[in-house]
């Protein structure tokens, strides 16, 4: 496929439309008119990409009414790709055969407020001890605030031995020890009897597997 394989299916979505359709004007890969309305503008691409995005964006200094043109994205990008283009402002015209889909016309937008994820980013932030995690870290487990309290209580277990729920909770200070204890989302922990917990094989392996982290965890807690 060629850029030019696109531009027959939008000229004749635009001229169904009411707009006179030429290409190649200058810079741009389309330009419709169609009385006093603002021009359109079309960037052509066989595929979503960066270039195309900038292109856009120069194209919206002669007019608000810029579209993306190119054929069907992965369905996994699609959403993704939607969102930046309407936080832009840009329009999305998806191409397939001789067939046009707009999904997005140009617009000004401003996405709705999150609290629920800015809380629990907030939340998160404000729980977790130190800084375990380098910025773009992605080959290992994360180390997340729950992660650092399973370990802590781990720890605490793999010193002592079994321990009651109660006991763990006022030595460690970690109000939701029943629900990490009960929860186990690792495998790390097993009931022995009513209200007394262990630690399952696999936890004993994480004492050795996060020992380091364990290590850094205890002394910025001591200094905090």
């Amino acid at each position: 496929m060629a850029e030019t394989d696109l531009y027959a299916p939008v000229k004749r979505f635009l001229e169904a439309q009411g707009y006179i359709v030429k290409g190649e004007i200058r810079e741009c890969d389309v330009v419709a008119l169609r009385g006093d309305d603002p021009p359109v503008i079309v960037e052509l691409k066989t595929g979503f990409s960066l270039q195309l995005v900038l292109q856009g964006v120069d194209r919206q200094a002669m007019t608000d009414a810029v579209y993306l043109a190119f054929p069907p994205p992965k369905r996994r990008h699609q959403g993704d790709i939607l969102k930046l283009c309407r936080r832009l402002g840009l329009g999305i015209l998806v191409v397939t055969g001789e067939f046009v889909e707009p999904l997005a016309d140009p617009a000004p937008y401003k996405p709705r407020a999150d609290l629920k994820r800015k809380g629990l980013l907030l939340k998160e932030f404000a729980h977790r001890v130190g800084d375990p995690d380098a910025g773009g870290t992605t080959r290992r487990p994360r180390m997340t605030a729950y992660r650092q309290d399973a370990l802590r209580i781990a720890s605490r277990i793999g010193a002592q031995g079994p321990m009651k729920v109660a006991q763990l909770r006022q030595e460690t200070g970690i109000a939701r020890t029943a629900g990490i204890l009960q929860n186990d989302v690792y495998g790390w922990f097993l009931r022995e009897s009513r209200g007394i917990y262990t630690l399952s094989p696999k936890g004993n392996a994480a004492l050795e597997i996060f020992a380091s982290a364990l290590k850094r965890l205890d002394i910025t807690a001591s200094t905090s």
